[in-house]
């Protein structure tokens, strides 16, 4: 995928590291989890929204690299090029705008008349990673040697396939990470270690952790114009940037974006991943992450979204996991990826994440992790809106 735009990848960086590290649990003056914020539409925030209306603005922003995703083109590609330095820019008309348009209402009319409204028909469908659909076939792609399989794509398709149960895969990963009597001591951690990113132009930035179990979480990554800050309470999520950055300094996420925030965070402390999840399921075919056989677990959270968690079949530690966030014109594929796994008081947890996702990528990677720390309640309050700092 080419570079998009700064500011938007800026943007995107900024609300899927919630999904990356998880969010914080904020409190009311009640000590009572805040109640959830009624999310900004797309045409509150942004000027020229005609077929896109009606939807959050994180789902707006996933759809965009929906787009981005099926035709391998980046923000400037569409927009005009003066919109990386102007978020008005965005809004003016141009020929791949105005196509994109008909193609979505095209997309629309066949879903509807062919498949009885079912998402059966998307822009990757036809495009593949291409401005145009391929209309021939292509004889090399036919006999050649076909591309090894997407691990995040494996499904079940007809009966299960033999090996461990979901009970016994998880029961293993729980007894790889320290046993359950272990994971009931830790109640807290306090990280610190580096991000980097679309937004830091991959230079490493310092970026802190707090967590208290069963599911707060905060993440400030501190960059040289202000501070980012993600927080997180079980029912309302919120993503905080320099203005600078992001068209909304401080963003309440919704629907899927509030799912994966909720699994990140119980991720976290995973004695309780059999509760947290249910309808677990295993007997997925066989399939590798690099050059590591893995078994794969799919649960579904609370909210009924599917998860896939991957386990290495010799470590039995937890390597990926993989989620969908939907948008109006698909399903948003994300992975996160975990490594480097050391000891502290007697739990194994990964130092090392990488997050992957239609718009970009980006990692942490810890330096010190303190297990059972006294955190100070303000880390899980609300973000407030961030001042930019001048560079």
């Amino acid at each position: 995928m080419k570079l998009g735009s700064r500011r938007t990848i800026h943007y995107a960086v900024a609300t899927m590291i919630v999904c990356l590290m998880g969010i914080s649990l904020a409190r009311g003056q009640n000590g009572q989890p805040a109640a959830a914020e009624k999310p900004l539409m797309a045409e509150d925030v942004f000027k020229n929204i005609q077929v896109l209306r009606g939807i959050p603005v994180k789902e707006f922003m996933g759809t965009m690299g929906f787009f981005a995703a099926s035709l391998s083109l980046n923000c400037t590609d569409c927009h005009v090029s003066e919109s990386s330095n102007s978020w008005e820019r965005y809004a003016d008309d141009t020929q791949l705008k105005n196509t994109a348009r008909r193609m979505v209402l095209m997309m629309n009319a066949i879903n509807k008349g062919n498949f009885e409204g079912m998402r059966m028909v998307t822009c990757y469908s036809c495009h593949r990673g291409n401005q145009r659909p391929e209309i021939t076939p292509s004889l090399a792609e036919q006999y050649g040697t076909p591309p090894p399989e997407d691990p995040d794509k494996i499904e079940i398709l007809g009966q299960p396939a033999a090996g461990p149960s979901a009970d016994q895969i998880l029961d293993k990963y729980i007894q790889a990470i320290g046993g359950t009597q272990q994971l009931a001591k830790l109640t807290s951690f306090a990280a610190k270690g580096t991000y980097e990113g679309f937004d830091s132009d991959f230079s490493k930035m310092p970026v802190e952790v707090f967590a208290k179990a069963p599911n707060q979480l905060a993440t400030v990554i501190h960059k040289p114009n202000g501070d980012k800050s993600t927080i997180y309470d079980g029912r309302a999520a919120w993503a905080a940037a320099p203005e600078t950055d992001v068209p909304v300094p401080v963003l309440p996420l919704a629907g899927g974006d509030l799912e994966g925030a909720k699994v990140d965070a119980e991720l976290s402390f995973p004695a309780r991943i059999k509760q947290d999840f249910t309808s677990f399921r295993a007997g997925f075919p066989a399939t590798t992450i690099g050059d590591r056989a893995v078994q794969v677990v799919e649960g579904t959270t609370s909210g009924g979204s599917r998860v896939k968690l991957y386990f290495d079949k010799q470590s039995g530690l937890l390597v990926r996991q993989v989620r969908y966030t939907n948008t109006l014109v698909g399903l948003i594929p994300m992975h996160v990826e975990y490594s480097d796994y050391r000891e502290v008081s007697g739990v194994k947890m990964p130092f090392h994440w990488v997050v992957t996702w239609t718009d970009g990528q980006g990692t942490i990677q810890l330096a010190t992790v303190q297990a059972n720390a006294a955190i100070d309640a303000a880390k899980f309050a609300k973000p407030t809106a961030p001042k930019s700092v001048a560079r």
